[in-house]
């Protein structure tokens, strides 16, 4: 037996999240999330790993609160975030504040509070500069908050654009950067910190930001309010003295986002992020420019790929990145000088990049594949392209199956791959029920890891699962994305019943026990499949749109717009990729899941699904959580989630009887 086979060894399997290299490339730490002792929910943890891969790790906290975000000084203690208590508790208010454990080891003392709770930090490499995110109330009055809470006041009033993110509403606080000293080695904490972007409105929400070595200046994103309620992100330098900001890039339909700044401090790489409209879909590349102002350039100008997680080399002239490839996302490394790219890993991975090590010769990541949860790892920085090296943290867990990929051909000709999981035990004689599983997005791939979609779950109770690349997908090309662009389902639909047929196509798999699951864009494509065909015995949809203008309620409504244009102007675009117009075909039963603080997809999207489910008698079940969001994060909530998409797939696609779970 595995951990797949029960869920609750599964929802106790440590998950890691992030890793941050010291400065001096001695120390590594990795924000790891473990279980609670009640099992109610998850605490986060900072682990230390060996960058050798050679002494066993070790864990460096142990809070109520959870810990997390760590960041090393110029002197090697490490800073963190953490409700905690002094005491090592959690506050009555999970706020955020700043923490820093000593080098040398001992117990960690608050370096920094802020009413509002620290969202994020970064610190300068030479200098030790704290440069902090924070929340405040308009016109810095810190006291409004109270006395809107001892007013029973939780209104809020907005007059721009946005006013929601994911599960979270936006203001009145807005989000600002703030500027400090190192902490004082008597324990004082952080310098009276300095703010340097008063009255900022929503311009910060949710931007990323970074500092150079001497601590002299920031560089971070900022929103723009557009047009029709769209929006753009510019790239600005903040001198952290004085607060002034300096325009670094920006242009009309393009947005500037998650800088990183090179070791000498003189320039800086992003990802620039050009809008779709009605007729050519997004596109990403990298993008360098000085930080004291000039001209900047493309600096992946001939990859046909989306780069993620630039890093920048010790000595400036390299770039490493990610970018999802052929169901993988390998690392790759740009010459800043001349633009050649050359990929570095040679596996099935799909990487976070980290950093590199001081002296250049390790990359530092973290990895995951269909077949491996995220790890710690270290490549060589120089190439040519080969496996990681995995570091020593805990042991992978066995799996109940194997991967391999299928393959077809699209109608115009494209080539199609997904991944297959096939349980252990499938063959001629025994083939597996299947499981199509359409991905989120759309822009994304199947290549990471997934603990809130784990298709070994699914496996270990013996379902092969089709995790397929359609139109829209990442990875293979801006053309590839460009065939599905405007039009989210017909070619979309085409690939995933041509992938499908390849796959049951097999005599491992049972063509006659087939089911559809997917979230979010996943989703959209099941309620999609629902109305165009009865091959499916089962359709699950969590998260997603129904009606397609229904979109425009989201918090990202503007988004939608650029792709389908206004529904007034083009309502000919709305109703060819409207799945609620073809609900009088569906005879499939469908089992219907959503978070009511889903505000990407809000839960409007599933409570008209529902109605109209049940008005044209359709078997159908709702599986609500008024607490969730666009995710189901809790153990709890995950575990029903997990119990009722087994029942309703057992009672349908293996013709057993319908049990309802306990707990629901």
């Amino acid at each position: 037996m595995t951990p797949f086979h029960d869920l609750a060894d599964y929802m106790a399997l440590p998950r890691v999240l992030t890793l941050r290299l010291s400065g001096d490339g001695r120390r590594l730490v990795a924000v790891v999330r473990i279980l609670t002792a009640d099992g109610k929910k998850y605490r986060t943890a900072l682990w230390e790993v060996d960058p050798a891969g050679v002494a066993e790790p070790r864990r460096l906290t142990r809070s109520e609160a959870g810990e997390g975000r760590p960041a090393f000084l110029p002197d090697g203690s490490l800073l963190f975030t953490s409700a905690r208590t002094d005491a090592g508790g959690a506050g009555e208010e999970e706020v955020q504040r700043l923490w820093l454990l000593p080098a040398e080891g001992g117990e960690p003392w608050r370096v920094a509070d802020h009413p509002g709770g620290i969202e994020d930090f970064a610190v300068a490499r030479d200098s030790g500069t704290v440069v902090f995110a924070a929340p405040v109330l308009p016109g810095g009055d810190d006291a409004r908050a109270e006395r809107r809470k001892a007013a029973g006041v939780t209104a809020i009033l907005h007059e721009t654009l946005p006013i929601r993110d994911w599960d979270r509403h936006l203001g009145p606080a807005e989000r600002r950067l703030f500027a400090a000293a190192p902490p004082a080695p008597d324990g004082s904490g952080l310098g009276t910190p300095r703010d340097l972007t008063p009255e900022p409105g929503q311009a910060l929400a949710g931007q990323s930001f970074a500092i150079t070595p001497d601590g002299a200046t920031v560089v971070t994103g900022w929103w723009l309010a557009g047009p029709r309620g769209d929006r753009r992100s510019e790239l600005v330098a903040l001198d952290t003295a004085t607060g002034e900001r300096r325009r670094l890039a920006g242009a009309e339909g393009s947005d500037f986002l998650r800088p990183v700044v090179s070791p000498d401090g003189r320039h800086v790489v992003c990802v620039r992020e050009r809008h779709g409209d009605l007729e050519e879909p997004p596109d990403e590349t990298l993008w360098i420019v000085p930080i004291e102002g000039g001209e900047g350039r493309d600096l992946t100008p001939d990859l046909d790929r989306w780069p993620y997680d630039p890093i920048w080399s010790p000595d400036g002239r390299s770039v490493y990145f990610a970018a999802y490839d052929q169901g993988r996302a390998p690392v790759f490394r740009v010459e800043v000088a001349t633009g050649e790219v050359t990929r570095l890993s040679a596996d099935d991975g799909a990487y976070d990049l980290v950093d590199v090590s001081p002296d250049g010769r390790h990359v530092y990541a973290v990895r995951s594949a269909i077949d491996a949860p995220q790890a710690p790892v270290r490549l060589d920085a120089d190439g040519p392209a080969r496996e990681p090296e995995r570091l020593r943290l805990w042991d992978v867990p066995e799996l109940p199956g194997t991967v391999t990929e299928v393959t077809a051909t699209a109608a115009d000709g494209a080539p199609l791959r997904g991944w297959l999981v096939l349980p252990d035990g499938a063959s001629a004689t025994s083939p597996a029920p299947l499981l199509l599983w359409p991905h989120g997005g759309p822009y994304a791939s199947w290549s990471p890891w997934a603990w809130r979609w784990n298709w070994w779950l699914m496996a270990a109770r013996g379902y092969a699962v089709l995790l397929p690349d359609p139109a829209l997908s990442l990875g293979y090309g801006q053309d590839f994305v460009r065939r599905g662009h405007g039009c989210w389902a017909e070619p979309a639909y085409d690939d995933l019943m041509r992938i499908t047929d390849a796959a049951v196509a097999r005599d491992d798999v049972d063509a006659d026990r087939t089911a559809v699951m997917g979230g979010s864009y996943g989703g959209y494509m099941a309620n999609w499949i629902a109305g165009h065909t009865d091959r499916f015995k089962a359709l699950v949809t969590h998260a997603s749109a129904w009606p397609v203008e229904n979109f425009l309620t989201s918090d990202e409504a503007y988004y939608f717009i650029r792709e389908f244009g206004d529904p007034a102007e083009r309502p000919d675009r709305w109703a060819a990729n409207d799945p609620a117009r073809h609900v009088a075909n569906i005879r499939t039963p469908m089992l219907v899941i959503h978070g009511d603080r889903d505000y990407r997809v809000p839960i409007a999207n599933a409570l008209r699904l529902w109605w109209d489910l049940i008005r044209h008698d359709v078997e159908a079940k709702f599986l609500y959580y008024p607490d969730e969001n666009h995710w189901i994060l809790t153990p709890g909530n995950a575990t029903i989630w997990y119990e009722t998409v087994f029942a309703f797939l057992a009672q349908h696609v293996l013709g057993e009887e319908w049990k309802r779970p306990d707990l629901v």
